[in-house]
């Protein structure tokens, strides 16, 4: 959520730039309607309840908490240039300044 906010509350500056945000999660496209009304999303959010495309981006992981172990989604994401290509990979993001940092990189 916090990671969402943030991308919501800069958006105007991906756009202005030109850049898309897109948002994805392996919620039920109910539940995921839900969350950008409530937080009031201006980018789209892609759902991906069988988890394919979580998969191929290696962001549907195994996790462990409290000694289980279950599958779910890994914060990460991802910058892709105008033709596909992934430019950068971003591991283990710090939710509050995520944003940030990936404007940083597109300056």
């Amino acid at each position: 959520m916090i990671e969402a906010v943030g991308f919501r509350d800069e958006f105007q500056t991906y756009n202005k730039n030109n850049i898309q945000v897109i948002g994805c999660s392996g919620d039920s496209p109910k539940k995921q309607k839900k969350f950008v009304e409530k937080y009031d999303l201006p980018f789209p959010m892609l759902c991906d309840e069988g988890h394919e495309m979580l998969r191929d981006y290696k962001m549907w992981v195994k996790k462990k908490f409290m000694g289980k172990e279950y599958m779910g989604i890994y914060r990460g994401s991802y910058l892709i240039d105008e033709k596909g290509m992934i430019e950068k990979v971003y591991e283990k993001v710090a939710v509050k300044s995520h944003t940030k940092e990936v404007l940083e990189d597109l300056s």
